[in-house]
């Protein structure tokens, strides 16, 4: 049967490049075909992502949808599909990629444009059938002043213009002609900034490079530090001191219906504020392509998330950092209409994940990933996670685990399947004990295991 190895799952190892090989799709709450991800995914076992689509977008464009055509919807952005009736499914990275992002960019300024000029048309007719004026001369209407006052703290208002300064836009160029843009928000004030490791993974290789732009529109060339696929996080850093800096807050303390703002650079238009409200949390994600699989305990909200909001920060209605925006569900062409953005289902990493991963990665360049030290049955109808085999000397080992055991549940967290389970796990840190909920035989018992550690380099 085919299994998923944790050990290679929550490496982190870097893949790009790598093509996926093909094997039973895993039951995924949160993901289903079609959806991107990023991280281990020829390991995990996952159906192979198209190597020419960074993220996953609508179906081939028929030769009236072909870019430049009449009518032609933008393409390329990381778009997915709507899953099935209670099933749930792995977004794409909210990123805007390649040229595509740049076409999609000037195809809404130049439909702008056309709104102008047909706002002036419109005008003109309708000066050419009467000469009677809109107002008569002379004629003031009645207007208040501008309002110049601060806003009141908790405001969305206030939140954006203290937030604002702390975030930045990414611009990615892959050395080939290739790129795009994203987002990213200021950590210490010496210059270092986090944001998504697929934002950045095309500077990456060889001739590749990044830059940084402020809300001051100045730009400074910036560099790698460390970045982890499997959890879709990176860290780079500019040459600029005394920069404002954003404040953590604790992912932990979130709950269902606290007030969310996003903000970030979609489709290129830096310093974008939205907002809503935390719609979900846990939701188990997997989102990326290119053969690297991440997996995310994400943080859902229904604050409008667009391609080029990756990296940027999901922020409370204290203006404090709670998520790493990093992926979005879209209706896409699926469902026989163009291609969408936001539907109000945009996914984040929780704050409290990507600060210690900055941190190690701030520190030694390189990140750590718990483990337990087993495969698990991707053929496994659930509910749990079976367990095909378990890593000799290894923390499920020292547990008592085996191979036949399923995993039920993880500090109380009902576990659904495998992918619910990579999820949970790399919800905690190396040398967390967790209590696993195990059927064994015909009963069910509670297991404390002091979770691993397996470090990657990105």
């Amino acid at each position: 049967m085919p299994a998923m190895s944790e050990h290679e799952n929550l490496s982190g190892g870097e893949h790009q490049g790598r093509e996926a090989a093909a094997g039973p799709e895993p039951a995924v709450v949160g993901a289903r075909p079609g959806w991107a991800g990023a991280g281990n995914g020829a390991d995990a076992g996952y159906p192979a992502p198209d190597p020419r689509t960074r993220v996953v977008g609508p179906p081939a464009p028929t030769p009236a949808d072909e870019q430049g055509a009449p009518g032609a919807a933008p393409t390329g952005a990381p778009y997915a599909d709507v899953p099935r009736q209670g099933e749930a499914a792995a977004p794409a990275p909210a990123r805007s990629t390649g040229s595509t992002g740049r076409v999609v960019a000037i195809a809404v300024a130049a439909g702008l444009l056309a709104g102008a000029v047909g706002g002036v048309g419109a005008y003109t007719v309708a000066e050419n059938r009467s000469s009677t004026s809109l107002t008569a001369p002379g004629t003031v209407l009645p207007q208040s002043s501008a309002d110049l006052s601060a806003r009141p703290d908790g405001s969305i208002a206030a939140v954006a213009a203290a937030v604002l300064p702390t975030v930045v836009q990414i611009e990615e160029s892959d050395g080939r002609g290739g790129g795009g843009t994203g987002s990213g928000f200021v950590l210490r004030g010496d210059g270092y900034i986090l944001t998504n490791n697929h934002v950045v993974a095309g500077a990456a290789t060889g001739g590749g490079s990044l830059t940084v732009r402020f809300q001051d529109g100045t730009s400074v060339p910036a560099r790698i530090v460390g970045r982890d696929t499997s959890y879709d996080l990176a860290v780079v850093k500019v040459d600029r001191t005394g920069l404002p800096v954003a404040t953590l807050g604790n992912s932990d303390g979130v709950r269902v219906g606290d007030t969310t703002i996003a903000i970030g650079s979609p489709l290129g238009l830096e310093g974008t504020v939205t907002s809503g409200i935390v719609s979900a949390l846990n939701r188990p994600v997997t989102a990326g392509g290119s053969g690297d699989n991440s997996f995310i305990n994400a943080i859902q909200t229904d604050a409008a998330i667009n391609p080029g909001n990756s990296g940027g920060p999901l922020v409370d209605a204290q203006g404090k950092v709670i998520g790493v925006n990093s992926a979005i569900a879209s209706l896409g062409q699926t469902q026989g209409g163009p291609q969408s953005g936001s539907i109000g289902l945009g996914f984040a990493i929780p704050v409290n994940q990507a600060k210690r991963v900055a941190e190690e990665i701030i520190s030694t360049g390189r990140s750590s990933h718990p483990v337990i030290g087993v495969q698990v049955d991707l053929t496994y109808p659930g509910p749990g996670a079976s367990i095909q085999a378990v890593t000799p000397g290894g923390p499920a080992e020292a547990a008592g685990l085996k191979a036949g055991d399923v995993i039920v549940s993880v500090n109380g967290r009902v576990i659904s399947d495998s992918t619910e389970l990579i999820v949970a796990i790399r919800s905690y840190a190396p040398g967390d004990t967790v209590t696993l909920g195990v059927k064994s035989g015909s009963g069910t018992k509670d297991v404390a295991l002091t979770l691993g550690s397996d470090t990657s380099q990105g």
